[in-house]
């Protein structure tokens, strides 16, 4: 499946009353999976005395509404810090203690060099999904699992604790010297790191890879990764989900601490690879402009595309983003944040284009990982530039050229192949023109361009047929920069 989905804003699911009245209208708006949390603090108020009130209304709510969900787990970290621990891990900071900065300060986040911090954590991470297999094996309701929440260190780019300076002194691990060595990522960040540095076969992390903040990202990432594959085991072994864990992204310029120092970037890409082998995937959070240049980098041979934060759910852009993914790197899931703030289904762009969505679905995931399907949006730059320069795509005999200049950042779609000469086109704001492929003298013309929909049934629904004015009497094909919609195009050469 597509997981059509929106993330939950943070305490949303606190509240099974808060919540009650956001169910219908986020199935109206034809999702069909909410990411949600569950906070460590409500399920384990006390230690070792599990509530599961929280849980179990969110899991029975969403069942009730025919809503999937996936559920992230706000444990040691959220966003780095940890507010959501229970009180009692909280207040004893000499079991449980505090990162420290590079100043010697104590910060609010857990430190991953304590193993009473990690039994804690992981314990009651089991105990959850112990609790979601009891209930859910037979339903489904839960599909995935991610754990913690936008993990990194801040302000500094490691831990100066006690434990974490014992660690930063003694040797890399083996492990991921191996990792470098083997090369399947030849060219990454980290490797390239690596090798400025000797690419020597021992020694400590500043020997491997230097003696600034790039050192201290590699080390906080390669602990975070060993910490969270130690929740991963221990809740695969009480209910084997799939698992991921999801990243802040970094914005150009900005140094380790400045942004969550050693979260599963692709700086760090190794680390978080060879630390936590357990793990699913690596997903991205994004919230800058620059969007199809960071989901590419997480859509790799051995990591799915899954984006549990697509920017805010009432971003203009965000609908044409969720079509880039679906159909030009075959994401799993697309999840725009604090979707319980913009459900109401009449007014909203996002509830407009998942119910096209919804309708490809069948033809979306038929095509994933072939040359029959492609998407189209704009090149946008991390400070919100436009390249307003048209973009091609071959998909069959036909090149197709799009541009935007209606709709700009907002404007994007897909195209997926029928037949030879026929094609699905979705999406808004594209202007769309066709030359051959294969014969250069050869001219393509528009032999028929029907407006539709598919029933529920799967049928094609015809609607119009725009064959004159709408189809500047055959030149191109134009999506409307206000709505989304289908057109089944059949095209045609001539000379």
């Amino acid at each position: 499946m597509l997981l059509l989905a929106g993330e939950l804003s943070n305490s949303a699911a606190s509240s099974r009353e808060y919540l009650a009245p956001h169910w219908a209208r986020l199935k109206a708006m034809h999702l069909n999976t909410v990411i949600a949390p569950v906070s460590w603090e409500l399920i384990e108020p006390r230690e070792g005395a599990f509530d599961w009130r929280s849980v179990d209304g969110l899991i029975a709510d969403a069942r009730a509404n025919g809503l999937h969900l996936v559920v992230l787990w706000f444990g040691a970290w959220k966003n780095s810090m940890s507010t959501y621990a229970p009180a009692w891990v909280k207040r004893d900071f000499e079991r449980f203690p505090r990162a420290k900065s590079a100043d010697g300060q104590s910060v609010d986040i857990l430190s991953a060099f304590s193993a009473a911090t990690r039994t804690a954590d992981a314990r009651a991470f089991a105990a959850l999904l112990a609790r979601v297999r009891a209930d859910d094996t037979q339903q489904d309701t839960v599909l995935m699992v991610q754990v913690e929440n936008e993990i990194g260190m801040l302000p500094s780019a490691r831990d100066f604790s006690s434990a974490a300076e014992r660690a930063f002194r003694a040797p890399v691990p083996a492990i991921l010297i191996r990792t470098l060595e083997a090369g399947k990522t030849s060219g990454s960040p980290l490797q390239q790191l690596w090798h400025a540095n000797g690419a020597k076969h021992s020694g400590d992390w500043t020997a491997l890879f230097g003696s600034g903040d790039d050192a201290a990202e590699v080390f906080s990432a390669w602990y975070y990764a060993e910490f969270v594959e130690a929740l991963v085991k221990a809740g695969k072994a009480a209910y084997a989900l799939p698992m991921y864990v999801n990243a802040a992204q970094n914005r150009s310029g900005k140094r380790p601490g400045e942004y969550p120092s050693g979260g599963p970037l692709v700086q760090v890409w190794e680390a978080w690879k060879s630390g936590a082998p357990s793990l699913d995937l690596l997903a991205p959070d994004i919230y800058f402009a620059n969007f199809t240049d960071i989901a590419q980098r997480y859509r790799r041979a051995d990591n799915p595309l899954f984006i549990p934060e697509a920017n805010y759910a009432d971003r203009a852009e965000v609908p044409a983003n969720a079509f880039y993914a679906f159909g030009k790197l075959d994401a799993l899931c697309v999840a725009p944040f604090s979707i319980d703030s913009v459900d109401d289904p009449p007014l909203n762009r996002l509830a407009h284009a998942y119910a096209v969505l919804e309708q490809l679905e069948p033809a979306i995931l038929a095509n994933r990982g072939t040359m029959k399907m492609a998407a189209f949006r704009p090149h946008i730059l991390e400070d919100a530039r436009v390249d307003e320069s048209p973009v091609s795509e071959t998909i069959g005999d036909y090149r197709f050229q799009v541009s935007f200049a209606e709709a700009k950042s907002t404007g994007g779609g897909l195209i997926i192949q029928l037949g030879r000469d026929e094609y699905l086109v979705s999406g808004q704001g594209m202007i769309v023109t066709f030359t051959s492929a294969t014969d250069e003298s050869a001219h393509v013309g528009i032999d028929s361009d029907w407006e539709g929909s598919f029933g529920s049934d799967g049928r094609w629904i015809p609607g119009r047929l725009l064959n004159g004015d709408q189809t500047h009497q055959g030149r191109h094909l134009r999506l409307a920069p206000d709505e989304f919609q289908i057109q089944r195009l059949k095209l045609y050469r001539y000379h």
